[in-house]
């Protein structure tokens, strides 16, 4: 046997195979399976092998297409968001800029209406403390600025000069505490003292709880500190309650609602008036006159018989026109012969008679009438 399988060694494994391959077959119909079982162990010894052929594949499209045929366009996109990052920055500066004219804008209109002698400033610095209310501006001695002057904006009081140097300043804002101003609001005319509290709203003492406010209302400068003139505004009043020495008043300063970028330190003040409070809102009502009556149209007088006085319907005035259209070219209805033209215009109405006046003084002898000979 064993000379017989070594002798036939080959005939030997082809026929173990097919043997093999029957009863693979013969198990795959018995159990009826849809995929073959061969083929599962083909495609599951082959797959490992044909995705790593993808990868290998696939990278090295990848990196030819990248780094060969896409290099103009990567260093093109690089070179797009490096413009634009530069257009962003261009933009952010011209809005920055065009904010600053308008705010530059609106304070030399604000210097225009004001009668006291200002001078613009700039904030170029703050304090280092980190509640500190203090801030530098780029005016000094040089330009007349002095210890005591007040700083303005067009929206109310900023604070005053507490330090002026050759070249710069420095201002206390309102909310610093310390800071006080002379103020009286605008409705009622209670008169207070404005204080800083160190935040981000101020107070108002000395006001009693007999005296009228009402949330809302507005404050303005008294002129009594002798540094803020009189008549700008100081803000609105936030909280307003009855307290054991007086009112308990909190003040919302107008002054710093849009920043600090730009000031008016006032060089020569001249007291102004306070303003009138806001007119409520009109409760009238604005009501048209009744309309005219209407004059009737010629149309509708022909309407209306002249005899009888009657209304005349639409067959009534056709029938009248077609009379005054053959009576305006001389043919008769019913009579054989012309034939009237309806195209044409109908011929006008004729007037009312009028009737002669009765007991007329006949004209004397020997006269004759204008017109007549």
């Amino acid at each position: 046997m064993e000379t017989f399988l070594s002798r036939y060694r080959n005939l030997s494994v082809l026929l173990l195979l097919v043997v093999a391959q029957l009863l693979l077959l013969a198990y795959q119909v018995k159990a009826r399976d849809d995929v073959p079982l061969i083929r599962v162990w083909a495609v599951s010894a082959v797959t490992p092998l044909a995705r790593g052929i993808e990868s290998i594949r696939g990278g090295t499209g990848g990196f030819f297409q990248g780094y060969l045929f896409l290099h103009d366009v990567q260093v093109e996109n690089i070179l797009l968001k490096r413009e634009m990052g530069a257009l962003k920055l261009r933009n952010r500066f011209l809005a920055a800029e065009l904010a600053m004219a308008d705010r530059a804008k609106a304070l030399d209109e604000f210097r225009a209406k004001t009668p006291s002698k200002t001078l613009p400033a700039r904030v170029i610095g703050t304090g280092t403390g980190a509640n500190s209310r203090v801030v530098f501006i780029d005016r000094g001695s040089t330009d007349g600025v002095k210890r005591g002057m007040a700083a303005i904006a067009p929206e109310g009081i900023v604070g005053k000069v507490v330090a002026a140097y050759r070249m710069s300043s420095l201002v206390q804002l309102i909310t610093e505490q310390g800071s006080v101003a002379g103020v009286v609001s605008q409705k009622n005319k209670v008169r207070g003292t404005l204080k800083g509290v160190g935040a981000n709203t101020c107070v108002v003492e000395y006001v009693q709880n007999e005296d009228k406010l009402e949330p809302g209302e507005w404050f303005f400068t008294s002129g009594a500190d002798r540094v803020f003139p009189r008549g700008l505004p100081v803000g609105q009043v936030k909280m307003v309650r009855e307290g054991r020495g007086g009112k308990e008043v909190v003040v919302e300063p107008s002054g710093l609602w849009t920043g600090m970028e730009e000031m008016l330190i006032v060089l020569d003040g001249v007291h102004g008036l306070v303003p009138p409070p806001d007119e409520p809102a009109s409760r009238e009502v604005s009501i048209l006159p009744a309309p005219p009556p209407e004059t009737p149209a010629a149309s509708e007088l022909d309407a209306a018989s002249p005899d009888s006085g009657a209304a005349m319907t639409d067959a009534d005035r056709l029938k009248e026109r077609y009379q005054r259209v053959v009576e305006g070219q001389g043919v008769h209805l019913g009579v054989k012969g012309a034939i009237a033209d309806f195209n044409r215009a109908p011929a006008p109405a004729r007037p009312p008679a009028v009737p002669a006046a009765t007991g007329a003084a006949p004209a004397p002898a020997g006269k004759v009438e204008p017109g007549k000979r």
